[in-house]
């Protein structure tokens, strides 16, 4: 019994991260309503893909995208759920998810579409209602964080290492910067981004 209480003990230790930090800051944004939304991620981790890809929602509720902005690791599947009481449709023109077409369906119905390409940055439309816009990215790891209306984020459980801190935003001028992860503790990395 004392022997089998050891392993456990050991496998635990070894299985968690010896060296991780933490990247956090805030993305102020002007010319908009509130820094909400913005994608700030680091680009590329060399690790094993153990990423569960759970399938994520993204809801049709009173003529909206809920969320309005969607960050996912490649190789997730985006359940797209009607919840209005009248038809929606849900497509995109941009090449990189196959402009995908989800046809028309009414409330209480799903359709789903699994997103595959790193890099690819979707604007999801409706034919029905051409007021309604969503954004999908598709990151290579799951070190991301979609920030708050006051533009605060944090990342954790990084890899010791230089790394490429990315921040995007859907009508505002991204940005990047080389940051560098410390085996422990944080590092803090600003932002103002403006119209382009």
């Amino acid at each position: 019994m004392r022997y089998v209480v050891i392993c456990i003990i050991s496998f635990f230790i070894i299985a968690q991260p010896l060296y991780s930090g933490v990247i956090k800051g805030t993305v102020a944004c002007k010319g908009v309503r509130d820094s909400r939304g913005v994608v700030v991620y680091v680009e590329k981790v060399d690790e094993p893909d153990t990423t569960t890809k759970a399938p994520t929602i993204m809801d049709q509720v009173n003529l909206e995208f809920l969320p309005h902005v969607l960050p996912i690791v490649k190789g997730t599947t985006v359940d797209f759920k009607n919840s209005d009481d009248v038809l929606h449709n849900v497509f995109t023109p941009d090449k990189c998810a196959e402009k995908m077409n989800l046809g028309t369906w009414p409330k209480g119905e799903m359709r789903s579409y699994t997103f595959n390409e790193i890099g690819c940055v979707s604007v999801i439309l409706c034919n029905v209602h051409p007021e309604m816009e969503a954004w999908v990215l598709v990151l290579q790891n799951s070190y991301f964080f979609k920030t708050d209306k006051a533009g605060t984020y944090e990342i954790k459980g990084i890899p010791a290492g230089k790394y490429i801190l990315k921040v995007w935003h859907e009508r505002l001028k991204n940005q990047s910067v080389e940051i560098e992860v410390p085996a422990e503790g944080e590092v803090e990395a600003n932002f103002t981004l403006k119209r382009r």
